[in-house]
């Protein structure tokens, strides 16, 4: 991961990325991790995302790990909340009632560090990975979570037309990288409404990882 080209991203503003919305996928499948009220998910690289609001608004307790500083200062100004901030090692942990957010390199945490985990939402962190990384990222995951359930996202397109990120995954890619920890189900796919960034054909494909 480059880790100075997602700063730059966030310092100058560039973040296309950013959804204006809860996620549709998110929406329509969250159910299917069978959480209850106060159940914790983690989100990887999770930004500022609006999906982070509609997990709090549910009920559930959120936890986060983001690179940039700036995507979770505006995250908790966003969500109205004045966080606790301390030195967790090598990382910032921001905290608030039913929110932690790691910030530095998702590497760095380890599972005492993050607490218990009860599912796992990853629609940023898998796709935004370079194909050398994903492979043991999803092994970190998995770890870090202790296996908790997980809903995946990943996008699917022509990789000549674009390099990412966010990459294009292959099914194959997600059996992979996944199939040794957990039973796989692809929930759904569909294409992406208007093409990929507005310029060429591509689908989204939502995973649940038992």
């Amino acid at each position: 991961m480059d880790r100075d080209f997602w700063h730059r991203k966030w310092a100058s503003n560039e973040i296309g990325f950013h959804e204006g919305a809860a996620n549709p996928l998110m929406l329509a499948h969250a159910g299917r991790l069978g959480l209850s009220a106060g159940s914790r998910v983690f989100v990887p690289l999770c930004g500022k995302s609006l999906d982070l609001h509609w997990l709090l608004s549910e009920g559930y307790r959120v936890a986060g790990a983001e690179l940039s500083r700036i995507a979770v200062d505006q995250l908790f100004a966003d969500l109205g909340l004045t966080p606790g901030v301390r030195q967790a090692g090598e990382l910032l942990h921001y905290r608030a009632p039913d929110i932690d957010i790691f910030v530095g390199d998702i590497f760095c945490l380890d599972s005492e560090l993050l607490g218990r985990v009860d599912a796992v939402y990853d629609r940023a962190a898998f796709v935004a990975l370079p194909e050398s990384m994903r492979t043991s990222y999803a092994a970190h995951v998995t770890h870090l979570a202790g296996r908790a359930p997980q809903l995946l996202i990943c996008y699917q397109y022509d990789q000549a037309l674009m390099n990412g990120p966010p990459f294009s995954i292959a099914d194959e890619e997600v059996r992979q990288c996944y199939g040794q920890a957990y039973a796989l189900t692809l929930l759904a796919r569909s294409e992406v409404a208007g093409g990929f960034k507005g310029r060429f054909p591509a689908v989204e494909a939502v995973w649940l990882l038992q």
